[in-house]
C-alpha cells in the first residue's frame, strides 16, 4: 500500500500539474481546513471529493469558498475532476 501512495504522488502530479497548488490551502496531507473554512479533504471519500469538485464547477456546492473554488476547477473536464479526486484519495 505504501508503494501505491508514492506512485500516486509522482504520477498524479505529472498528470494533474495544478494539484500542487491545492496543497497550499488544503495542506500537504489534505488535513487543513482551507482558509479555516472548508471541510477537511482528508476526511472525505473519493466520491465526496468528486461531487464537491463538480459542484464547485457548476455552482451547486460550497459555502464561503464557493467562488474561490469555482475559479480553481472550472477549467477541468468532468473526467479530469474524477482523476483529481482519485489522485487526492490515493495521496492520503
Amino acid at each position: 500500500m505504501k508503494q501505491k501512495k508514492i506512485i500516486a504522488k509522482s504520477n498524479n502530479l505529472t498528470i494533474i500539474p495544478k494539484l500542487k497548488s491545492c496543497l497550499a490551502c488544503h495542506g500537504q496531507n489534505w488535513s487543513r481546513a482551507a482558509l479555516g473554512k472548508s471541510k477537511i479533504v482528508r476526511n472525505m471519500s473519493q466520491k465526496d471529493i468528486y461531487q464537491a469538485l463538480k459542484g464547485y464547477k457548476n455552482g451547486t456546492y460550497g459555502g464561503p469558498m464557493k467562488g474561490v473554488m469555482k475559479g480553481q476547477v472550472v477549467r477541468y473536464s468532468d473526467t479530469e475532476l474524477e482523476q483529481i479526486s482519485q489522485a487526492i484519495t490515493a495521496w492520503q
